[in-house]
């Protein structure tokens, strides 16, 4: 595929840069509801991180307290802190942060249904300040990695499918020109062969263009093929974390989140109590 890489001076990753950190949080709901519980996470620049774990576990949370939108739901970081290239952002607004160049793309796409593809692209470039050309550069750029958005670049969003309006909500994402983007559940509805064309284009956008991914997904067989690193939530804890390679091999894993183990396909409801609550949490 031929691509048209973004424009923008792309820092060098070093060994053990950090561009993200997000140090023992605590999120409370409704000032009483305890959702996370001591979270931490590291995610390098220009690395790929999955947050893996089952629907209710809080990898929606984890999101939505890094990019700052948890007061729209009545929810809060009460402890911790968010480092976002060396600077501590939860007291910034959603919008600040967009401008200091981390975006979310939410789970279940969000397009604006009445607007064309092409403007709901353009939405995503409300805060920059370089320009019609650079703007339209990048549009070109995101045109080249989604070349269906190409096709139905004047269709109605509303009504393209949910693997067009997955990508559309990676590429009004990418007008921005962030340097990280967080991915909710981006294979969330869609065929198999459609979310392994989505998480191809990211990781050529990761390779291409430098965008560090924090991955929130259920689907941990796909997540761990691409991501380098992952951390499984649990109730709000991070239970376990480490190499992408060394999770898929681990025997709990293969148990409770791809369905095998050592002695075949098992029951999760009926071993989990004993086994990984002793391995992972004693």
């Amino acid at each position: 595929m031929q691509t048209q890489e973004m424009t923008r001076t792309k820092e060098p990753a070093s060994a053990g840069d950090t561009i993200l950190s997000v140090n023992n949080i605590e999120v409370i709901y409704d000032h009483v509801i305890l959702v996370l519980k001591g979270v931490s996470l590291t995610i390098p620049r220009g690395g790929i991180v999955a947050l893996l774990g089952a629907n209710g576990a809080g990898k929606t949370t984890t999101l939505k307290a890094i990019s700052n939108l948890l007061g729209a739901e009545r929810g809060e970081v009460t402890k911790g802190k968010i480092v976002f290239k060396g600077d501590e952002v939860q007291a910034l607004s959603p919008n600040d942060l967009v401008r200091k160049g981390c975006i979310q793309v939410m789970e279940g796409r969000h397009c604006f249904g009445h607007l064309s593809i092409e403007e709901n692209l353009l939405t995503g470039a409300y805060t920059r300040k370089d320009g019609a050309a650079a703007i339209k550069a990048d549009l070109e750029m995101v045109y080249n990695y989604f070349p269906r958005l190409r096709e139905r670049r004047q269709s109605q969003a509303g009504y393209t499918s949910g693997g067009e309006q997955q990508m559309c909500a990676i590429g009004r994402a990418l007008m921005s020109r962030p340097e990280m983007i967080l991915l909710d559940e981006p294979s969330m509805g869609l065929a198999p062969q459609l979310v392994e064309e989505i998480f191809e284009i990211v990781k050529q956008l990761n390779e291409r263009e430098g965008v560090s991914f924090l991955l929130a997904e259920q689907n941990t067989n796909v997540a761990l093929r691409y991501a380098t690193y992952g951390y499984i939530l649990e109730a709000g804890r991070i239970v376990l974390d480490g190499d992408a390679k060394a999770l898929r091999d681990n025997e709990d894993v293969k148990e409770f989140y791809l369905g095998v183990g050592g002695e075949g396909r098992k029951s999760f409801r009926n071993v989990k109590h004993y086994k990984r609550r002793k391995r992972w949490l004693a």
